[in-house]
Formats: C-alpha cells, sequence, structure tokens
C-alpha cells in the first residue's frame, strides 16, 4: 500500500478555478441589471469576498451573513444604491453554479487516480452551487464523495467539520488521509485541526507567514501523484 490512500480534495481554487467562475458570475450579473463590472469592480469584489470568507471561517459571521453582507459592502463602496440585494446574490449565485474552469486538468488527473486512491471533495461553497459545478464538470462521477459544509453543519476549518465527514468515509484511517487545497485558513488550518496530513497547493509562490504544519507544498496539482 502507498503513503496515502485517501485523498481529501479542496475544490474552489484547487480543483476548479474559482477566480475565473467569480469573474464570469459577477460581470454576468451587473449585466443583468444594467451595470459593467470592469476589472477595478472585480478586484474589489474579490477582497470583500475573501474578507467575509475567513470572517466566516472563524464563526464570525452565518453563511446568511456572509451570501448577502459582501454585496452590501461591495454597492456601498460604490455608491450604488438602487440594486436590490437579494435578487442580486440570487442571480449571481445561479450564475456561479453553471460555469466551471478546470486546474491543472485536475479532472484527468482524478480519473487516473481512481481505483488508485479515494477522493472525496471537502468544500465550504454553497451547496446548489457546488453541486451544479460538480456535476456539470463530471468530477461527482469521479469521486468517491463529497462533502458540503452546509450539509455538514458546520465550515472547514473546523475539526467538527472534518469529524463527520471522516464518521462517512468507509474504514478510514487518518494517518492514510491527505488534505489538497489552495487556503492556509481553511484547508491547512483544518487539516491540522483534524490531524491529517497537509498538502498546500501553492501556485503562485506565496509565502507562508502561519506556524501551520506544512507536510508538502505543490505548484502543480499532478504533483500529488509523487505523494503517494
Amino acid at each position: 500500500m502507498g503513503r496515502f490512500e485517501i485523498i481529501l480534495w479542496d475544490v474552489d481554487q484547487t480543483l476548479l478555478d474559482f477566480n475565473r467562475s467569480q469573474e464570469y458570475a459577477l460581470c454576468y450579473s451587473f449585466e443583468q441589471f444594467g451595470k459593467k463590472a470592469d476589472g477595478t469592480v472585480i478586484s474589489l469584489y474579490s477582497d470583500i469576498n475573501t474578507s467575509y470568507w475567513k470572517r466566516f471561517e472563524l464563526g464570525k459571521i452565518t453563511k446568511a451573513d456572509l451570501l448577502t453582507g459582501r454585496f452590501v459592502t461591495l454597492f456601498g463602496q460604490l455608491g450604488m444604491e438602487d440594486v436590490d440585494v437579494e435578487k442580486f446574490q440570487s442571480v449571481y449565485q445561479d450564475a456561479l453554479g453553471s460555469v466551471f474552469y478546470f486546474q491543472d486538468n485536475s479532472k484527468e488527473l482524478c480519473k487516473k487516480l481512481k481505483g488508485k486512491v479515494r477522493q472525496y471533495a471537502l468544500t465550504n461553497g454553497v451547496t446548489k452551487t457546488q453541486q451544479n459545478k460538480l456535476r456539470l464538470s463530471g468530477l461527482d462521477q469521479i469521486l468517491d464523495g463529497i462533502f458540503i459544509s452546509e450539509e455538514i453543519g458546520y465550515p472547514k476549518p473546523e475539526r467538527r467539520y472534518f469529524e463527520k465527514c471522516f464518521g462517512q468515509i468507509p474504514d478510514f484511517k487518518r494517518q492514510k488521509a491527505l488534505m489538497v487545497g489552495d487556503s492556509l485558513s481553511s484547508d491547512m488550518q483544518g487539516g491540522n485541526n483534524a490531524g491529517v496530513a497537509c498538502c498546500w497547493y501553492n501556485p503562485g509562490g506565496l509565502e507562508n507567514h502561519t506556524k501551520l504544519k506544512i507536510d508538502y507544498e505543490i505548484k502543480n496539482l499532478w504533483e500529488v501523484e509523487e505523494l503517494l
């Protein structure tokens, strides 16, 4: 048997290019409301969205606060007072789940690893959005299971989230599992909390200013093969 028997994949910005999907969804949504989202707006929203997700991961806000709050903040900073936030959020979320872009040809990697190791998706995304993306991409037919935080009841990086996931994985052995993801605060912190090996997907060569235990660092998803 190999070093690892189970891969715990993050979805957004790991298996799938979330940034491209986000840009598409934001531009599409603005158009539906007679507005235009240029590069400045996209960058501003990305920063705001990231800050809301980090607060959510820390348990400081609810998912509902996150979904609408980020747009309240965005429209406030843009001076846009005539937009129905709830409707905008609904249009945006539907658009976000309607497109997908693979990172590093990840689908072919998952197909190649199928049968060699068990593979599971662990994601904090919105249930409907994630289910749509994983279905449209075909990843749902390749992976052995999908664990979405809304359904589990806790978000990454909470230990309780991971424990509930592990409880649904047959014959789960903590020492044989590898968490692979791009987020230090969600994936790597979660892996540390759960006591599993951590592989940081860091294609941009970012610096790690945390004290988290990172067992492996890769710039391309296919490097995971070498770790097995």
